[in-house]
């Protein structure tokens, strides 16, 4: 399932959470969605999944508008942090009430998730730890193969082993079972590898929709010696800069052409791509929309 939405406009009272967003989602991809806290991800997120009415423009999902479709919905599966689940059942229950939602549910998918987070089918969401709770919500998620699966900041509370076996299981279901996987995080150092398209969101409007791979060449990592790095970026903007004794790492915004390039490695200095985080921070710095 694809995603447009054309002129977005989502207020509560005399707060604007989306102003006039246009934006294609293409179908069968793993879009990451980035933004700081209150541009609007959440908001976003909602809307296509139905939670919520936009206040002006329109909404496609699969050609068509969500809200009280049946045939949009039941390919549809929001999971936020809190989970949505019914917390005073057990799990294996509310696995049970998913899977007669969600035509696609696969009970083994499931059952091997559960395994892989440790969770006890016996027992309730509201008795687990934060992290087990986000844990649960991963599991239905993924289980459910929806079509378009809406992630938003899913990971929260998750340890660091937990969160690289869910990156690694949407990974895998993702190959298995091709489908729109919306990721909504803030953790982007950690998640930019999943990424084939980037959003990201800036005080309610859309800062810019790219391919990650063309996003990342907005940039280049310079390494090597002191002397030789601050040669080579004087003129550039310098998202970032680290030194560790004679050695510094410097991050510029701008593309560097070829011939540059080589003269750069053949004086000893080592290229790369730019870290995406980086180009985040700088792209939604404080300023004008």
């Amino acid at each position: 399932m694809g995603v447009e939405l054309r002129g977005l406009t989502v207020r509560f009272g005399s707060t604007t959470a989306l102003d006039a967003v246009d934006l294609t989602i293409p179908a069968g991809t793993v879009c990451g969605l980035l933004g700081r806290n209150g541009s609007g991800k959440t908001t976003m997120l909602s809307v296509l999944a139905a939670f919520r009415r936009p206040t002006a423009g329109a909404v496609l999902v699969d050609g068509e508008d969500p809200w009280e479709n049946p045939r949009v919905l039941q390919d549809v599966c929001l999971v936020r942090e809190s989970g949505d689940v019914l917390a005073d059942l057990p799990m294996r229950e509310n696995l049970a009430y998913v899977a007669g939602a969600r035509p696609r549910f696969d009970a083994d998918v499931a059952g091997a998730l559960m395994d892989r987070f440790e969770l006890d089918p016996a027992k309730r969401p509201d008795r687990l730890s934060r992290g087990q709770r986000s844990a649960f919500g991963v599991v239905v998620g993924l289980a459910s193969r929806t079509a378009l699966t809406l992630l938003d900041e899913v990971h929260l509370g998750m340890d660091a082993p937990s969160r690289y076996a869910f990156y690694d299981a949407l990974l895998e279901e993702y190959v298995a079972h091709p489908r729109t996987i919306v990721l909504s995080s803030h953790l982007i150092d950690e998640v930019q590898r999943l990424l084939e398209t980037v959003v990201i969101l800036h005080r309610g409007g859309v800062l810019l929709t790219e391919d990650a791979e063309t996003l990342r060449g907005r940039g280049v990592s310079v390494t090597g010696p002191a002397e030789a790095v601050e040669e080579f970026t004087a003129g550039h903007q310098v998202l970032s800069r680290q030194q560790l004794g004679r050695t510094v790492q410097a991050m510029i915004h701008g593309e560097v052409p070829p011939e540059a390039a080589a003269r750069a490695v053949a004086s000893g200095l080592e290229l790369g791509p730019v870290d995406l985080q980086d180009l985040f921070v700088h792209l939604t710095a404080e300023g004008p929309r």
